[in-house]
């Protein structure tokens, strides 16, 4: 697995790797991460085709899953304490 790219985010690490034929882009903010996969074979235009799934929508959406996986983590702990 290698890095290809990093793209820049006010308020997330964006990294692209390439593995097995897939795109992996990994998307950490703190303690948490998301992590998609896509095969190359699914794109029209290789790294440049990730570059355009990664919208402002679908960013926003993986904002919001933070904040669900905060809270849910949040909980978690709670009950273990």
């Amino acid at each position: 697995m290698r890095i290809i790219a990093e793209l820049p985010h006010p308020d997330f690490k964006i990294s692209i790797l390439n593995m097995n034929r897939k795109f992996i882009v990994k998307i950490e903010q703190g303690a948490f991460e998301q992590t998609y996969k896509v095969a190359e074979a699914d794109l029209m235009d290789g790294v440049n085709s990730v570059f355009e799934l990664l919208d402002e929508a679908f960013l926003k959406t993986v904002s919001s899953r933070f904040e669900e996986m905060r809270g849910d983590f949040g909980q978690a702990y709670d009950r273990y304490n």
